[in-house]
């Protein structure tokens, strides 16, 4: 298995665990029981068009590797560029697709052209409403005190891009643009940090384990750091998936989000459909645990360990894997690469 493998492990490990997801984010155990069975959702649904829909995790997770991107072309064509600046403008090319379009965008990157973007997928109420308020949000300088998990959720590709410790860095500042509590800019760091240690071949309980020793160095980490060091110590304990799961919280929180994914990787490892199983059949933000945990099951083990069907009938699959591609080849100079994340005509 290489390290390619990992990178779209990753990609389409998040996305998979989204639309697993997706269908019961707003709905309880009991609910999802009382509609699915005992067992829960176990499947992707499909919807009419026969494919498993993604929801705005995925489709900002996408804006977040284009950002990146497309500072990485600047930067080679001896522009400066801030990666936070890029991803910003990325976020408002998302909210252009939201029907957000009465703002001015940077038309960079492909991704805007994709259709199957141009849909409104359950959009976070911060997300929307930071972006639309055209402020770019700073970690130590906020504009709102949201500690919701629509930072984390979509920085993975931070730790695919970079090193251990700009990951960190940089997922802590893509997540504070639009989310201003520790609790909800910190986590993105954290997730940043354990996929680009994952990636590098550490465990998820070592990676997780790094990222508090991290954590503890920032201000305002105490929430997370607790709540990682729960879901270490119940993933190693007796508790089932529900009670452990249950004590951690709901995954509405960046801290929670980022502490139930990490325990549904440690606890099931390889096994991906018991991991996604366990992410999204709770009461909380489903879509955005069952996304983190595919995230780091996914990087830690690879595309291999996804039942190909669920990666066949998956919305968006062919750009999901383009995009992890370019991640991955980001040091390659190709024509293609630059017709995508240049300036487009």
């Amino acid at each position: 298995m290489g390290e390619r493998d990992l990178y779209r492990g990753c990609l389409l490990g998040g996305a998979i665990g989204d639309a697993l997801g997706y269908p019961v984010e707003f709905m309880t155990r009991d609910m999802i029981i009382g509609k699915y069975g005992i067992g829960g959702i176990t499947d992707p649904e499909l919807a009419r068009c026969g494919k498993s829909l993604v929801s705005d995790d995925t489709q900002m997770t996408l804006f977040t590797a284009e950002g990146l991107l497309c500072s990485e072309l600047m930067r080679r064509q001896g522009k400066l560029s801030e990666p936070s600046d890029e991803v910003f403008s990325a976020y408002g090319r998302w909210l252009y697709t939201q029907g957000e379009k009465r703002l001015k965008v940077a038309r960079k990157g492909a991704l805007i052209e994709q259709m199957e973007l141009h849909t409104r997928r359950a959009p976070g109420n911060t997300c929307i409403q930071s972006l639309v308020s055209g402020v770019k949000g700073i970690w130590n300088s906020p504009h709102n005190w949201s500690r919701g998990c629509g930072g984390v959720m979509r920085t993975a590709p931070a730790g695919l891009f970079y090193e251990k410790g700009d990951a960190f860095l940089k997922g802590v500042e893509f997540a504070a643009i639009t989310h201003g509590h520790p609790s909800g800019y910190l986590p993105g760091g954290a997730l940043a940090f354990m996929i680009a240690s994952i990636i590098s071949g550490s465990g998820v309980r070592d990676a997780a384990l790094e990222a508090i020793l991290v954590l503890d160095s920032w201000d305002g980490s105490l929430e997370t750091s607790e709540k990682l060091r729960l879901a270490i110590d119940l993933a190693g304990s007796e508790a089932d998936d529900v009670k452990a799961i249950a004590a951690i919280g709901e995954g509405f929180a960046g801290d929670e989000a980022l502490a139930i994914s990490t325990y549904c990787a440690l606890r099931h490892g390889s096994d991906f459909r018991a991991a996604l199983k366990a992410a999204v059949n709770h009461d909380g933000d489903s879509d955005s645990t069952g996304a983190i945990t595919g995230n780091l099951v996914g990087a830690r083990y690879g595309m291999d360990i996804i039942p190909a069907v669920w990666i066949e009938k998956l919305e968006l699959r062919d750009v999901i894997l383009r995009t992890a591609d370019d991640l991955y080849d980001r040091y390659l100079n190709s024509a293609d690469w630059k017709s995508r994340y240049g300036e487009m005509k």
